[in-house]
């Protein structure tokens, strides 16, 4: 059984690891970068980083029997302050019209534009290679783990939820529209942009070109990836879809992937929120397929979640022994369930 749970400080170790074979903008091989992104993330949790809006929680998911991290995905309470703002590209069309040519043209043009208080944002899902597309769907586990934490806290979040998807990029993990674009205004890397602006995004503002940018200009490969979602992410865009989200037009300005946005209230997975009591017998049959997690106030874990098999009726829900004993939950304890499907 996978465990998702909130990350501790033990795991670091594991998280390198992780991000050793990796090495994405999501989880970036950085031992710096990753322990400030835990301790945020614990401090989050306890509800130590006082404003709630400025939280950001590490989802990591365990494979219980060998005791390994497998996965992680993130919950940014409020992506873009008057600090740090949201940045992206609104993605336009214009049309010019010469009648001595007797030419129409339409062209594709970026520009930039900023959000101050800005949506939640759900991110930095990665899974480790071996455990993809299994029987367990670990990565479904860690993207609905998500929803479902927002859901058991709404006054915590935002009334909309963004996603931002990876574009193609290249073998290397180099992003063609920054080195069509980014890198010629700044002269930095992909990668080293990434990092920087986890704690400045000032240079963004100063240096990227505020006039309206067409895209006819970059090479045809470039424009191609506009917008576009990567091999890998495919996934992920069709449930986002299937849930609630829409694109909205909007590109990451530094690799082009596109914004998916949703009113949390319509997120069907929210909708379907439901808190029951724990039942008493075990439940050993073929029932609904749910995602089931327990909070604590204190201890090493504050959120725990499994999926299993379960069957709700009314107010109570039948589950698994296995499922009770990893979520350290007795009869008339209190779970929050969302569906698995």
């Amino acid at each position: 059984m996978l465990v998702l749970r909130d990350v501790q400080k033990t795991d670091l170790p594991g998280l390198k690891r992780l991000a050793a074979v990796l090495n994405t903008v999501n989880l970036p091989n950085n031992e710096e970068t990753l322990s400030a992104i835990v301790d945020t993330s614990v401090k989050s949790f306890a509800g130590k980083v006082k404003n709630p809006f400025e939280r950001e929680y590490l989802f990591v998911l365990e494979d219980v029997r060998n005791s390994l991290i497998i996965g992680t995905s993130m919950i940014i309470a409020q992506h873009g302050t008057f600090e740090a703002p949201h940045i992206y590209y609104e993605v336009s069309e214009r049309e010019h019209y010469s009648a001595s040519l007797s030419r129409h043209l339409r062209h594709k043009v970026l520009s930039i534009a900023y959000n101050y208080e800005g949506p939640t944002e759900v991110g930095g899902l990665v899974v480790d290679p071996p455990y993809r597309a299994t029987p367990d769907k670990p990565g479904k586990q860690l993207s609905y783990g998500r929803f479902l934490f927002i859901a058991m806290h709404r006054r915590l979040f935002r009334p909309r939820v963004l996603a931002e998807l990876l574009p193609p990029l290249l073998p290397d993990g180099r992003s063609l529209l920054w080195e069509a674009c980014g890198k010629k205004f700044t002269g930095l890397t992909y990668q080293e942009a990434d990092r920087l602006s986890r704690q400045n995004k000032e240079f963004i503002k100063e240096l990227f070109p505020a006039s309206d940018i067409y895209a006819s200009l970059f090479p045809a490969r470039v424009q191609k990836v506009l917008g576009e979602v990567g091999p890998q992410t495919r996934g992920v865009q069709r449930m986002l879809e299937r849930i609630g989200f829409k694109y909205m037009e909007r590109i990451d300005p530094f690799d082009g992937g596109p914004h998916f946005e949703a009113d949390t209230a319509d997120i069907t997975l929210v909708r379907k929120y439901r808190t029951l009591k724990v039942a008493e017998g075990d439940f050993d049959l073929e029932g609904d397929d749910v995602l089931v997690a327990t909070e604590s106030d204190s201890g090493r874990n504050r959120f725990r979640a499994v999926r299993c098999q379960a069957r709700l009726e009314n107010t109570q829900a039948y589950l698994p022994a296995r499922a009770k004993e990893v979520l350290g939950v007795e009869a008339g304890a209190k779970v929050s369930i969302i569906p698995f499907e």
